[in-house]
């Protein structure tokens, strides 16, 4: 007799998987498992049955290595409610991924939008070029796990994506998964305070390495 089994109780699973390894590795040996009430609980919504809120608009922008991209995710976002701002290219021509990446990071930083999404080659680039606008949380991600990860852990606020590294329906997981977790608060907020006193601490006074 075969079973079938949904995609959602697929994500379920590989979430509790990846959720109870990383606990397994920050947690002391006598310190029990969590419940499973509490795997439970923190699930991650499919994206379809996430209700956005009023004018949590997203930011997304390419380089001309991810204009095809662009296109499906900007459409994603639409048809699933969110408001969008593009930040461009919009041709194949060449540009500068940092100057891309720049547009989306500031308007996340401003509060002008709720996340943003860039796109390049491999994601690398533009990552580092949000991380240096303050206020940014910025993180490349490639598969289902790193996207739970760096919301739930890192609260992060801007994903970045390599069009060359993934295709288009791995895109569209990683992004409809990253939007729909929530961070996880507990012992992760005390970890990205830390993070962001560190970024505090340089623009008050004006530290150089």
């Amino acid at each position: 007799m075969s079973i079938s089994i949904s995609s959602d109780e697929i994500h379920e699973i590989v979430h509790r998987i990846v959720n109870n390894t990383l606990d397994m590795k920050s947690t002391p040996a006598n310190t029990p498992p969590p419940s499973e009430s509490t795997a439970a609980s923190q699930n991650v919504a499919d994206l379809s049955q996430h209700k956005p809120a009023e004018k949590r608009i997203v930011a997304i922008g390419t380089d001309h290595g991810g204009v095809d991209l662009k296109e499906v995710l900007k459409q994603n976002l639409i048809d699933n409610g969110y408001p969008v701002t593009d930040c461009g290219t919009h041709t194949k021509d060449s540009v500068d991924y940092p100057d891309i990446a720049l547009s989306v990071a500031e308007l996340v930083a401003s509060g002008r939008a709720w996340r943003g999404v860039i796109i390049d080659g491999a994601g690398i680039g533009s990552c580092m070029v949000a991380n240096k606008v303050p206020g940014v949380r910025a993180s490349l991600c490639y598969d289902y796990a790193t996207a739970v990860n760096s919301r739930e852990h890192n609260d992060a606020n801007v994903l970045t994506l390599g069009a060359g590294l993934i295709g288009i329906n791995l895109a569209k997981l990683i992004l409809n998964t990253w939007l729909s977790t929530e961070f996880g608060g507990g012992r992760h907020a005390r970890r990205v305070d830390k993070l962001i006193a560190i970024e505090k601490s340089f623009l008050k006074d004006g530290k150089t390495l």
